[in-house]
């Protein structure tokens, strides 16, 4: 056997998402499945394809006996682990229609979702979540069963089960044990899931995916990425998330890789050294707060450390680009391994030490942060896609890697250039449409058939390049357009800076919102001679001069006409809970001005 053994399940050969489980349990019954944290022990413990499917046949001997119709919803609300992916296999099986949702999402739009997709089950992580959803839940009348994975005392479960008969603990619902469950025969172009989209405005829209929609696209994608039965990826992204859903969770069951699922964003450091992962796919803020803690610690290095480690990134990053066919050799790059060991190794340790690669999607990864982390010896690929796309339109190639890009379509995708530069798509990963919203689907799916994607590309050596968003563009009143992500991603490299805003549609010049470090504000005020506990030391003028300075040194890259003249800083985040921030962690653009509509008049007022 070879150090890397490929062992793919074809879309054709699995057929559906839960024939997928079949064919794998069916190909390495005895290989490690997932590595799942128990909490009991403390250990992470080891659960094999055959474990799976017990597991899997014992939820679908409990939904069976519900009398769920197929076609019917089914919801879940779980924390990474084994058993999202019974429940989702279990569903699946049945026949019913799997509905992710996120852990952290606010209740009243999780009530939303129940409602708009008609669930008929809910699977959630613990009682607490149900009581927070019951006042937002109204007089719903399609939900048949909740269900609660963790366990309560007799006395809470008593109440609980008495005030809503509805409601059952998963430890009570399921048999000890069922039958092997039968393989369906299901039609690979039915509806598998509806994925409802973060909602950067207005109410979030439910993505109808079929089986072969996702299986298309994982399959699509590993055959891009090399990908082993030996990878271990580490599952930290919510898997309610569709890029981890297709990338993290069908992908690797396609591979027959393992997966080890992460406790907590809180404990992913930890959990990087201990299970050592080969893979991880992580959304850009992940890797700018890595990046960002690195730049902290590098202020209070030495000189001789931190020329030590910029050379280590300069000549790390011009072995890539040779690598890449992109830049001449130079003696220079013998340096690389020295410097690989003496500064690249120490931060890549920290990653676990085996990494072969990272992707990197959800949105647009900051050129200086890539640099970093390839400069230190971790290949980062970027993926493009939608939600509506299942979701991977794109990823860039180990031997074809250009971080300024998204990279080559997936075999068998279509990309062109529409009107205003808008990226156009054609996909076999392509939404069967919108959840009972068909004049949302027609404008998002022409009638022949392109997606429209609202983002603005170019498209070079088969590569595609995000130049914008069509309906992100600020509008100076002198006519300068602006694409602001761009810039808040700039500004936000610098570490005291945690999350910006970019504002100025209509106005004569560009002003920003900006939220600070909680971990350097302290420090910083009193370098200003300023009381951090203060509220109006965050209006100081010498402070917000200093603050502008670090501002435009952020985007000395950027034209001009791109120049922040004005700034209003705040210390409270934006946040899932408080309504500003998407479950994907994307700013809620207009939430966020609306909130702060007083500060923003107040900043053109000046």
């Amino acid at each position: 056997m070879t150090e890397w053994q490929e062992d793919l399940i074809t879309a054709e050969a699995a057929g559906t998402l839960d024939g997928l489980l079949f064919e794998r349990v069916h190909r390495s019954p005895d290989a490690v499945a997932y590595r799942d944290h128990d909490k009991a022990s403390g250990q992470w413990l080891d659960i094999r394809w055959r474990e799976v499917a017990a597991q899997v046949s014992r939820w679908r001997a409990a939904l069976a006996g519900e009398g769920f119709e197929p076609g019917d919803r089914a919801a879940l609300s779980l924390r990474n682990c084994a058993d999202w992916v019974y429940f989702d296999q279990a569903a699946l099986g049945e026949g019913l229609v799997s509905v992710p949702l996120y852990t952290d999402d606010r209740p009243d739009n999780v009530a939303y979702i129940l409602h708009d997709a008609a669930v008929s089950v809910l699977l959630l992580q613990n009682l607490r979540q149900w009581k927070a959803l019951v006042p937002a839940l109204g007089d719903n009348t399609t939900l048949q069963r909740v269900l609660i994975l963790e366990p309560a005392d007799v006395d809470e479960k008593s109440a609980a089960t008495e005030a809503d008969p509805r409601l059952r603990f998963v430890e009570d619902w399921l048999p000890a044990t069922a039958p092997d469950a039968p393989r369906r025969d299901g039609d690979p172009h039915a509806l598998a899931s509806i994925v409802y989209t973060s909602g950067t405005t207005g109410r979030p829209k439910g993505v109808m995916l079929s089986h072969y929609n996702m299986l298309s696209v994982a399959h699509a994608a590993v055959a891009a990425v090399d990908c082993y039965q030996q990878d271990l990826f580490l599952s930290f992204l919510p898997l309610s998330h569709t890029l981890e859903r297709t990338a993290g969770y069908y992908l690797p069951v396609m591979a027959g890789a393992t997966v080890a699922h992460a406790r907590s964003v809180l404990q992913l450091a930890e959990d990087l050294v201990t299970v050592k992962p080969t893979v991880m796919i992580a959304v850009p803020r992940i890797f700018e707060r890595v990046h960002g803690r690195i730049m902290a610690q590098l202020e209070k290095k030495s000189p001789l450390a931190r020329s030590l480690f910029q050379a280590a990134v300069r000549i790390g990053w011009q072995h890539f680009q040779w690598r890449q066919g992109r830049a001449a050799w130079s003696p220079e790059l013998l340096l690389n391994p020295l410097l690989r060991k003496l500064v690249g190794d120490k931060v890549t340790a920290k990653l676990g030490g085996r990494m072969r690669f990272a992707i990197s999607g959800g949105a647009a990864l900051p050129l200086p942060v890539a640099r970093v982390f390839i400069g230190l010896g971790l290949p980062i690929l970027q993926g493009y896609g939608l939600t509506e796309t299942s979701p991977v339109i794109s990823v860039t190639r180990d031997g074809n890697n250009d971080p300024a890009s998204v990279g080559e379509p997936l075999r068998g995708i279509e990309v062109r250039i529409g009107d205003k530069d808008e990226l156009l798509v054609k996909s076999p990963g392509i939404m069967l449409g919108y959840w009972n919203n068909h004049a949302a689907t027609a404008e998002m799916i022409d009638p022949d058939g392109w997606l429209h994607t609202g983002d603005q590309a170019r498209i070079e050596n088969g590569c595609i390049y995000i130049t914008g968003r069509i309906k992100d563009i600020l509008v100076l009143s002198n006519g300068e357009k602006i694409p602001p992500g761009d810039m808040e991603s700039a500004i936000c490299l610098d570490p005291l800076f945690e999350q910006a805003l970019v504002v100025g549609e209509g106005r004569p010049c560009l002003a920003a919102l900006v939220v600070l470090s909680s971990d350097l504000w302290f420090g910083f005020a009193k370098e200003q001679g300023l009381d951090p506990f203060a509220r109006e030391s965050l209006e100081d003028s010498r402070l917000q001069k200093k603050v502008l300075v670090r501002i435009q040194q952020q985007l000395h890259d950027f034209p001009g006409y791109a120049r922040i003249r004005r700034v209003s800083l705040m210390l409270d985040p934006w946040t899932v809970e408080n309504g500003l921030l998407t479950p994907t962690l994307k700013v809620k653009r207009a939430k966020v001005m609306d909130a702060y509509r007083e500060q923003i008049e107040a900043l053109y007022a000046q």
